[in-house]
């Protein structure tokens, strides 16, 4: 293991050639100072046609825009995208092709070798002399490192990008697997970790749409002692996720486990013994980064433990009700978090896919209308998770179940809840609206969206 005290002397140490296949994680969010000078130094160099695996791309990924326009950038494989990165590909696609998989979905394609990278690059919160990593201590902490395990396990060369030296933990990434250090000044600025909607929602529909939730948990009996649950960390699950807490703690319940990405919200439902366990594949705020290192039930968990397919012992194969959002839902349920109505691309499956397979139940909350536009298409533009794996759907107008779901239609009877067909939700929106004039810009493909097992599902189009 070699060290280096500047990025330029790593470089001149690395097989750098055209067509070169780079990693990154993004842990660090919109707070990110690996990404940006690293792929500038790559373009000073010329190197030209590589292939970027990053697991998600944030606004602040600047660099990665440049790089596609002056050609550099050929190739991006990712989970997740917003931003101005996702823009530029929408509007104008890439040299080469974009392929969007899931969190579980990157892992097992490392596993596999279809993911085939030569150098991965890793911010890094602390190394110790040995070259072992951790997210969990240092001045950057940001928590679990989930997303890099595998590109560290399987990159042909792995290069730790730290500020901080340190011995006194447990590594999250063993030194054996890193080939170079290199010591910066910052690897980035983690209070900007917590970027996206990470607070409780107080908009009145958002609230409303959360004790619909409830109200449905409550009436199929689903909260129950040891069950596991996992929500994401926009404004309304989180308002769901306090609910839930609120719950457990009315009906002295206590849960098993919560899972995927951990908030402070999480971690106050751990501290006041409302759930047993988090196993976390990524932290969202500082609350849960802390935690991480001090709560003993706090555990660390890699991308492939959390949601890879082939994984066996994976955590969400044991996840009883999850809760997810949605751009759009078709009348045959399946969901879209990647694109809009025109294209534009503007997130990605992340786990969703995985976790919505997995789950005993999989429930999709979403305002029914955005601005006079409806929330249920025909079809939707992009297919990011199959709806033979969503069960649920929760509005403020209404609560929609999947016919396949025969169990859930029966446990509801008798039950209050504004229960229709998603067929009928759809039309009360088209009342309050007008139909929609249908749309047909799908002209020039830029890439595609697999399944978490690497099937091709979709084809991504370039923005109308």
């Amino acid at each position: 293991m070699k060290h280096f005290d500047a990025l330029d002397k790593l470089l001149d140490a690395l097989p750098l050639e055209n067509g070169l296949s780079i990693s990154f994680h993004h842990h660090l969010r919109d707070g990110d100072g690996v990404i940006n000078p690293v792929l500038r130094a790559l373009k000073k160099r010329d190197i030209k046609d590589m292939h970027l695996y990053v697991s998600s791309i944030f606004p602040s990924y600047k660099a990665i825009k440049e790089l596609m326009e002056s050609g550099h950038i050929k190739d991006i494989t990712t989970n997740y995208m917003n931003g101005p990165v996702a823009q530029a590909i929408s509007q104008n696609g890439l040299k080469g092709t974009l392929k969007m998989q899931s969190h579980g979905g990157r892992a097992r394609a490392f596993i596999e070798g279809e993911n085939k990278v030569d150098i991965a690059f890793i911010a890094a919160p602390a190394v110790s002399r040995q070259g072992d990593i951790t997210g969990a201590v240092g001045k950057n902490s940001f928590g679990s490192i989930g997303y890099a395990c595998e590109d560290a396990r399987h990159a042909s060369l792995k290069v730790a990008i730290t500020d901080t030296f340190r011995d006194d933990f447990t590594p999250q990434i063993k030194g054996e697997l890193v080939d170079y250090v290199l010591e910066v000044d910052s690897i980035g600025d983690v209070a900007r970790m917590a970027s996206g909607t990470l607070k409780i929602t107080k908009d009145p529909l958002g609230l409303k749409i959360a004790r619909e939730t409830m109200q449905f948990l409550t009436a199929i009996k689903a909260i129950k002692q040891d069950v596991s649950f996992q929500s994401g960390a926009g404004g309304v699950s989180l308002s769901i996720t306090k609910m839930f807490n609120d719950y457990l703690k009315r009906h002295a319940l206590q849960a098993s486990f919560y899972s995927g990405g951990i908030t402070g919200v999480h971690v106050d439902a751990l501290e006041k013994g409302l759930v047993r366990d988090l196993y976390d594949v990524q932290c969202f705020d500082r609350a849960a980064a802390k935690s991480l290192f001090v709560n003993a039930h706090h555990h660390f968990m890699c991308a492939s433990d959390y949601a890879n397919p082939n994984n066996e012992k994976r955590i969400i194969k044991a996840l009883d009700i999850v809760i997810l959002g949605a751009s759009e839902i078709d009348l045959d349920f399946n969901v879209n978090v990647t694109t809009d109505s025109y294209n534009t691309l503007i997130g990605g499956s992340g786990g969703h896919s995985d976790t919505a397979e997995d789950a005993k139940l999989s429930i999709i909350v979403s305002p029914l209308l955005r601005a006079r536009t409806v929330l249920i298409k025909d079809r939707v533009n992009t297919i990011t998770t199959q709806g033979r794996f969503v069960d649920v759907l929760i509005t403020e107008r209404g609560i929609a179940i999947n016919p396949l779901r025969t169990d859930l239609i029966e446990a509801i009877k008798g039950s209050d809840l504004n229960v229709m067909s998603i067929e009928e939700l759809q039309k009360k929106a088209y009342n309050l609206t007008g139909i929609p004039k249908s749309k047909n810009h799908k002209l020039s493909a830029i890439g595609i969206v697999e399944n978490r097992h690497g099937d091709a599902q979709d084809t991504l189009y370039k923005k109308e």
